[in-house]
């Protein structure tokens, strides 16, 4: 079979951090003769040399290269590239690791859309990763019409042909953003660019010691100096205009403003803080025209005009003010509804921990020449978020705590301004509703079983903020849902009360336990019982019964309210006692899991009797054990305390 895709890793002694990223790699869900991986050891001194050649003779789609140290990533990818067979190359770096469909959702995607590169979902364990960029699947997206400039890292597909025709390559030597020159390149060369957003196909992984290559501390005009190479590609291929000055814009915020805001800066070591700071001032002077800061939003537009001015002074001042701006959410309301869960909330920025005040009124600032000062600064975003309040954006988050994947939700916003003191200053409060549908919410797929946390992000003046979201004081949780095949649990977490959810994992916490005697029978062969669950639709589901020496399973229904129907096989559990759990549909895909109930049955000749409810899991001995025990030690500690008092 011809090859399809050849993964290029450079590896640079990565101790125990590569073993995620072989394991991934060989369990991709592409056939095994229809892709290759090459890893290019770039000198390393441990003992990873052994260790890959002994995978490549185990597995014949795994190559290896050695050569001596070459100071970064730049030459190993570019070896990687010339060995390649492959009609695509995929870029992944030691520590990091892939999706076990990335290479096969990728491939079909870019064949289907002719694309020169793909980009495929991230994940960040520990980093930063684009968010806008992976909101919606783009099979045809361009520099221009796309926020694909916000993803310079080389963990790309790109197609062999296109860089055999461009010439396409990787700066070499010991240098920074080699990355940033390639891939802005590969952008503005493509005929086509796909990105696939409905699956994560890379985790971009921060190691535990942070000895990551990115993460290093760099030496400004060195970095500085590579960065304008980037800007060079950047003027190779565009015109003067907006859309240069959109480009330029991304290394102006992320790799400049960004480093001189908040907490960042104040935490740099002084002599380290001065040298990165003169040479922002020397790349903003020298290489942007007007029209790039006057793009940004307040809060990054102020701290760019100051450092083209030089005044490192009231960045710092304003950075130690900004470092105190955080943002706050809670929930107002948690309901199923239609199969899905509609979560009110509502969201503001926080001062110095409490709710962020603007002047009333204020004009907008016209950022034509510096502030005076950074209190001037601070006057300035004041009145300009609240001018641009309503263009506010709030969104919902649903993250994955196992892989980080992040699935935005479809929300609701209203923008609500709140008289705060004596009225000439107000709050600015975002209220919204958001769906999280367990059916479509990751990306348009169904929900995978594990825990689900709740983040949301707020967009104003400048400030990108995520919190999780926190219990309101009103705020109530439904019951767990039975949706699209899945149990699914709304719940706070302990001890910060925020809102998470837990797919097909809790057993004791769905309150099953609830349902008493009252609520369940058997009657004419048939049990009934209304079990504290939501259920959107009749759902078939299957009644475990387990005797003292063999187990059954019973078709049965769950109707909207909770209702189980089971009709029971009468003669089969004549003489013995059963214990009951629910579980999913025959057939449904996955390893199927067991609810248990607190209903227990006893057969009899002639029929089926309910004799005891229980908690789930404990028999009714146990249960009444540890009740005993919890009322003991209850008596001990009141004990201790009227001791105490005496």
């Amino acid at each position: 079979m011809p090859v399809k895709v050849s993964v290029v890793v450079p590896v640079y002694n990565p101790g125990r951090y590569i073993e995620d990223c072989v394991a991934s790699l060989l369990r991709q869900s592409l056939p095994p003769d229809e892709y290759e991986v090459i890893f290019v050891d770039d000198g390393s001194t441990d003992g990873t040399p052994a260790l890959l050649d002994a995978l490549a003779a185990e597995h014949s789609r795994v190559h290896v290269v050695h050569q001596a140290n070459s100071g970064w990533s730049g030459k190993p990818r570019n070896v990687g590239i010339a060995a390649a067979r492959g009609e695509y190359v995929m870029f992944v770096d030691n520590d990091d690791y892939l999706g076990d469909e990335a290479l096969e959702r990728m491939y079909d995607y870019g064949v289907a859309n002719g694309a020169d590169v793909v980009v495929g979902k991230m994940a960040g364990r520990g980093r930063g990763v684009p968010v806008e960029l992976f909101r919606v699947d783009r099979p045809r997206a361009g520099v221009d019409d796309a926020p694909l400039i916000d993803s310079l890292t080389p963990h790309k597909m790109v197609r062999r042909a296109f860089l055999d025709r461009t010439g396409l390559r990787f700066p070499e030597g010991r240098r920074r953003l080699e990355d940033h020159v390639f891939v802005t390149e590969a952008y503005l060369r493509a005929d086509n660019v796909s990105v696939l957003a409905d699956y994560v196909c890379y985790y971009h992984v921060r190691r535990d010691d942070s000895s990551n290559a990115g993460f290093q501390r760099f030496d400004p005009v060195g970095y500085f100096k590579n960065l304008r190479e980037a800007l060079d590609v950047v003027e190779r291929y565009t015109e003067p205009g907006p859309l240069r000055d959109r480009l330029f814009r991304r290394w102006l915020r992320v790799e400049m403003v960004e480093r001189l805001r908040g907490r960042r800066l104040l935490s740099l070591p002084e002599d380290f803080r001065r040298d990165l700071f003169e040479q922002i001032h020397q790349v903003v002077v020298e290489r942007f025209g007007p029209g790039v800061a006057a793009g940004l939003p307040a809060a990054q537009r102020v701290v760019a005009v100051l450092a083209a001015a030089g005044r490192l002074d009231d960045v710092m001042a304003l950075a130690e003010w900004e470092a105190s701006v955080g943002l706050v959410a809670r929930t107002e309301r948690v309901e199923w509804r239609d199969g899905a869960l509609h979560v009110g909330l509502s969201a503001e920025f926080t001062l110095r921990g409490e709710p962020m005040t603007f002047a009333k009124g204020g004009a907008r600032p016209s950022f034509d020449a510096p502030p005076r000062d950074a209190a001037e600064a601070v006057a300035w975003l004041d009145a300009d978020s609240v001018a641009r309040f309503g263009t506010a954006a709030l969104d919902l988050v649903l993250r994955d705590r196992a892989s980080s994947a992040s699935y935005f939700q479809p929300v609701r916003t209203t923008h609500e301004t709140v008289p705060a003191g004596d009225g000439d200053r107000v709050r600015l409060v975002l209220r919204a509703t958001a769906t999280a549908d367990p059916r479509t919410a990751a990306g348009g797929m169904r929900l995978d079983g594990g825990l689900w946390d709740a983040f949301v992000r707020v967009r104003l003046g400048g400030w990108t903020k995520e919190c999780r979201l926190g219990r309101g004081s009103a705020a109530a949780l439904p019951h767990a849902g039975v949706v699209a095949g899945r149990v699914v649990l709304p719940y706070w977490t302990e001890p910060h009360a925020n809102l998470s959810l837990d797919v097909d994992r809790a057993r004791d916490r769905l309150g099953l336990g609830r349902s008493g005697r009252r609520e369940a029978g058997v009657s004419g062969g048939a049990l009934r019982a209304a079990l504290p669950l939501y259920v959107p639709d009749t759902t078939e589901v299957r009644l475990r019964l387990t005797g003292p020496a063999n187990r059954l399973d019973v078709p049965a229904t769950l109707a909207p309210g909770g209702r189980l129907e089971a009709a029971l096989p009468v003669a089969e559990l004549a003489g013995a006692t059963w214990r009951t759990a629910l579980g999913p549909a025959p057939h449904t895909p996955g390893e199927p899991r067991f609810l248990p109930l607190p209903l227990t049955l006893r057969g009899r000749a002639g029929g089926v009797r309910l004799v005891r409810t229980a908690r789930p899991g404990l028999p009714g001995r146990l249960a009444r054990r540890a009740r005993r025990v919890l009322r003991a030690a209850l008596r001990r500690a009141a004990d201790r305390v009227r001791t105490a008092r005496r």
